[in-house]
């Protein structure tokens, strides 16, 4: 599998580890940078990753800052992308399974070497369930205003 790995300047060791033990397990992995520790915005990087997952370039990939919160937005305003925040399993599982999550974010200063590579087994290994979730999905591209009905009164 092509994975698209970016981190900011906080992330940049963990982001060496990861994509190390992915090349050894036999995936190809496009690195987008950064590659040292100098200050960056994780914007940036945040959207390299998306952008190269939703163009097809890649067909995941992980984005990895500090604590994980900022990459995920980053990526998530890319219409083509679906970016779950996770730290452990259960959740990297459930992102793939139920949301069709196409990249996961971890924090560096939060998440370890073995629980990101135990969250990242898990997204790898996982399917997207499908049925109802693909209408749930479907959502996440259609802007609110033609999936529901918006009000302004107050309850």
């Amino acid at each position: 599998m092509r994975i698209a790995i970016a981190s900011d300047h906080a992330a940049v060791a963990l982001k060496a580890e990861i994509a190390a033990w992915l090349t050894e397990t036999g995936h190809t992995v496009d690195d987008l940078g950064p590659y040292d520790t100098a200050s960056v915005d994780y914007p940036d990087y945040g959207y390299r990753v998306a952008e190269t997952v939703a163009r097809g370039d890649a067909q995941l990939g992980v984005a990895l800052c500090g604590s994980g919160i900022g990459i995920s937005i980053a990526v998530n305003r890319h219409p083509g992308a679906r970016c779950a925040l996770v730290s452990e399993p259960l959740s990297a599982a459930l992102a793939r399974e139920h949301n069709d999550a196409n990249v996961i974010a971890m924090g560096a200063r939060l998440t370890g070497p073995d629980m990101a590579r135990a969250c990242i087994t898990a997204f790898l290994e996982t399917r997207f369930a499908g049925g109802r979730h693909q209408r749930r999905v479907d959502k996440l591209s259609t802007p609110p205003e033609q999936t529901i009905p918006v009000t302004t009164e107050l309850a």
